[in-house]
């Protein structure tokens, strides 16, 4: 037999907070489950982020172009926004610009920048076009799970998220 790390089998536990949950009308077991959509064009990068999400339970929807995520928020519900900058066609800035145009509470909706652009004012600048905060790949899941949780629970002391 070999010896494992653990000698009692672990069994696993499910944490809840009660204390804000995204509105929502998805379901994963019971709880509502976070609808996140990331628009990004790379492939690699959007799966990712995507296996990191789902470690959350998170649902992603992936845009691979700024056009393809504005006509998704227009046919769907968010609880967050994450956006890559540089992109053919439209670029992040563009798409965060016409988010924040709209004349519905989706204009609302958290933005997240995934970038992996290093210019000395890009947060300003990001800041400027309307997005709530920056990372900068390649980006970790805890640092990714904290801004998640930022923007989120912001939203919540705004009133609520979209539903």
């Amino acid at each position: 037999m070999i010896p494992t790390l653990f000698p009692t089998r672990l069994e696993p536990i499910e944490c809840r907070n009660n204390d804000f949950v995204p509105e929502t009308n998805r379901m994963l077991r019971g709880w509502p489950m976070m609808n996140v959509l990331f628009i990004e064009d790379d492939p690699m990068n959007r799966r990712v982020v995507k296996d990191m999400l789902d470690v959350a339970g998170a649902r992603l929807v992936e845009a691979d172009s700024g056009e393809r995520g504005l006509a998704l928020i227009d046919a769907d519900n968010f609880d967050i926004i994450l956006v890559d900058l540089r992109m053919p066609g439209m670029d992040g800035f563009e798409a965060i610009r016409r988010i924040r145009a709209r004349n519905d509470d989706k204009a609302k909706l958290p933005i997240v920048v995934v970038t992996a652009d290093t210019a000395v004012d890009l947060r300003e600048r990001c800041i400027e076009a309307g997005a709530d905060e920056v990372l900068f790949k390649p980006v970790a899941m805890d640092s990714l799970f904290d801004a998640i949780g930022r923007q989120l629970a912001r939203g919540a002391e705004d009133g609520g998220m979209i539903s």
